[in-house]
C-alpha cells in the first residue's frame, strides 16, 4: 500500500502552471454557466423552466508533469522498474507538475424571469489543487545508490522539494440576469468545507552515501503543514462536515458590443479555507540513516524515514488558505457559415491568470456546430511556453446536453497508450511534458417552456430582476429587455 501511495505522491504532488478547462466557454450549457456566472443556460421560447444533472457527475480531471523525470515515473508506474538514464544529477534540475479535479455532484437552476432573464441556482462539488517541484536527485534515490558517490560530495541541498495540496467540497448559490439587452452580470457565493491539507517546503537537505553498508545519512530541514486528519482517508472523510470552513465569491459580467463581439470578463473562486485549531505545522530539522538502498523494500524504508524526519517539531493550532482563484476575460463573435444558418462558427479567445500564483494561460477556442452537433478545436499556451491541443464533442439542444472531451487531446492519448501496451520504448522516453485530461458533461431542463407573454398559454406576472430593478432606479431607466 505505501508503495502505491508512494507512486501517487511522486505523480499527482510533484508547479508552476495551472490546467484549466476552456472548451466550455459561451457554450450556454449548465456547466459552464455554473463557471461562469454571468453566461445564461436558458433560452425563452424554447428552454424548459428548470436544469438539472440528475446527480449525474459533471467533472474536469487534469495532470500535467514536465522534466527528466517523465521516463523514471512512466517506468515505476507501468512496468515496476525505474530507469534514470536522463536524470542529471548535481545540476539543479526539478520536476514541475499539477494535479487538478473539479467535480460537480449536484447542479439545479431555475429561469425566474423574464424581465432580466434571471436565474437562481445551487451546485455542490468537489475541488481537488495539487501543484509542486521535485528534484532529479530525489527521483534518483528511490533506485539505490548507482547515481551518487560515496561521502557527502556534492549531496547538499538535492533534496529540497516543494508541493502543495488540498481538497475541499463547495456549496454555491449562483444568481444571473441582464442589466439590460446588452450587459448581464452573474455572482456564486460558495461556502467551502475542506476535507484536507498538505504544504511542504524542504529548504536545506544533505545526503551522505556509503555504498558498501548499502545505506544513506538523510538531513532535511523545513516546514510541514497537514490539516487535521482523523485515522487513515477513507471515503467518509470526503463527506460534508464544519471542521474547516471557508468562504468564495465569483463574480462574471458579459457585455455585447455594436458590432456584435461579446466580451467576458470573470472573478473566479476567489476565497479562504481556515483549517480547523487541531491542524498541525511541523518546523522539522532532523536526520536518519535509511537502510537497504539495494533491496526492494528501499521505497518503504525512505518513506518511513523521511515520515519520520518531517513530523517532527509539531506545533498544534490553525491556519487560513487561499483556493486557485483566477482573473479571466474573453471575447467572442459567432459566424454563420451558410446562408440557412445550420453551420455555426463562434470563436473565444481567453486571457486567464492565476490570483495567488504565477500561472498564465491564453486559449483559443474553436467551436463548429451544425444543428445540435459541435466539435470544438481548443489550443492553448502557458507561461511556461507549453502548447496544448484540445478536442471536445458535445450534442446540445435547448433542453438537453452532453459532451465529452480533453484539453491535452496528444498527451492524454499517449500516456493511455504507454498503459496499455507497457511497451519500454514508449515509456522509457521523455517529451516535451506528459500530462492526461478528461471531461464530461450531462444535463436536462424539465418543467413548462418559457414563453414571452405574447407566445404564452398562461400569462406570467415576473418582475424585473432585483439588481435590474436597483440600476432602474439609479439611472432612471426603464429598459425591460
Amino acid at each position: 500500500m505505501k508503495k502505491i501511495l508512494l507512486v501517487l505522491f511522486l505523480l499527482l504532488f510533484t508547479v508552476k502552471i495551472f490546467a484549466q478547462q476552456f472548451s466550455q466557454y459561451n457554450t450556454g450549457t449548465l456547466y459552464d454557466s455554473f463557471e461562469n456566472p454571468a453566461q445564461r443556460a436558458f433560452v425563452p421560447d424554447t428552454s424548459k423552466k428548470y436544469a438539472f444533472n440528475f446527480l449525474i457527475p459533471n467533472f474536469n480531471a487534469n495532470f500535467f508533469l514536465s522534466g527528466n523525470g517523465q521516463a523514471t515515473l512512466k517506468g515505476r508506474a507501468f512496468l515496476n522498474e525505474y530507469n534514470n538514464d536522463a536524470l542529471m544529477i548535481n545540476q539543479g534540475k526539478t520536476n514541475l507538475a499539477n494535479a487538478n479535479a473539479n467535480i460537480y455532484w449536484a447542479m439545479f437552476k431555475a429561469y425566474t424571469s423574464l424581465n432580466g432573464n434571471v436565474e437562481i441556482g445551487f451546485s455542490a462539488q468537489t475541488k481537488v489543487e495539487a501543484r509542486g517541484i521535485i528534484t532529479d536527485e530525489t527521483l534518483a534515490a528511490f533506485n539505490g545508490t548507482n547515481s551518487f558517490i560515496d561521502g557527502s560530495g556534492n549531496n547538499k541541498n538535492i533534496f529540497n522539494n516543494h508541493y502543495t495540496y488540498q481538497t475541499y467540497n463547495q456549496f454555491s448559490l449562483t444568481y444571473r440576469e441582464n442589466i439590460n439587452k446588452d450587459f448581464s452580470i452573474g455572482f456564486k457565493l460558495s461556502g467551502l468545507l475542506g476535507v484536507e491539507y498538505q504544504k511542504l517546503d524542504i529548504n536545506h537537505s544533505s545526503v551522505n552515501y556509503d555504498k558498501f553498508m548499502d545505506t544513506a545519512g538523510v538531513a532535511l530541514k523545513g516546514t510541514y503543514q497537514a490539516g487535521f486528519e482523523p485515522g487513515h482517508a477513507s471515503v467518509r472523510d470526503y463527506l460534508p462536515t464544519f471542521r474547516n470552513p471557508g468562504a468564495a465569491i465569483s463574480i462574471g459580467t458579459t457585455y455585447r458590443t455594436e458590432d456584435g463581439y461579446i466580451i467576458q470578463a470573470n472573478i473566479k473562486d476567489l476565497g479562504f479555507i481556515h483549517w480547523n485549531k487541531q491542524s498541525n505545522t511541523y518546523n522539522f530539522d532532523n536526520s536518519a540513516n535509511i537502510k537497504g538502498l539495494s533491496t526492494s523494500a528501499r521505497e518503504d524504508s525512505i518513506y518511513n524515514k523521511v515520515y519520520g524526519i518531517v513530523h517532527n517539531g509539531s506545533v498544534e493550532g490553525s491556519f487560513t488558505t487561499p483556493i486557485d482563484g483566477r482573473a479571466e476575460v474573453s471575447a467572442s463573435r459567432i459566424f454563420w457559415l451558410d446562408d440557412d444558418k445550420t453551420f455555426k462558427y463562434s470563436p473565444t479567445l481567453i486571457a486567464s491568470k492565476e490570483l495567488f500564483y504565477t500561472g498564465f494561460v491564453g486559449a483559443l477556442v474553436n467551436p463548429f456546430q451544425y444543428q445540435k452537433y459541435v466539435v470544438t478545436l481548443t489550443t492553448t499556451y502557458d507561461d511556461l511556453k507549453t502548447f496544448n491541443l484540445g478536442l471536445q464533442f458535445m450534442v446540445k439542444t435547448y433542453n438537453y446536453e452532453f459532451f465529452i472531451g480533453s484539453d491535452r487531446l496528444a498527451q492524454t492519448s499517449s500516456l493511455l497508450s504507454d498503459a496499455i501496451s507497457k511497451n519500454p520504448a514508449s515509456v522509457f522516453q521523455n517529451s516535451s511534458y506528459t500530462g492526461a485530461s478528461l471531461f464530461l458533461g450531462f444535463s436536462l431542463k424539465f418543467g413548462p417552456v418559457i414563453e414571452h407573454p405574447m407566445n404564452a398559454n398562461v400569462i406570467p406576472t415576473g418582475e424585473k430582476g432585483f439588481l435590474g430593478r436597483i440600476i432602474g432606479r439609479l439611472f432612471k431607466t426603464n429598459d425591460n429587455d
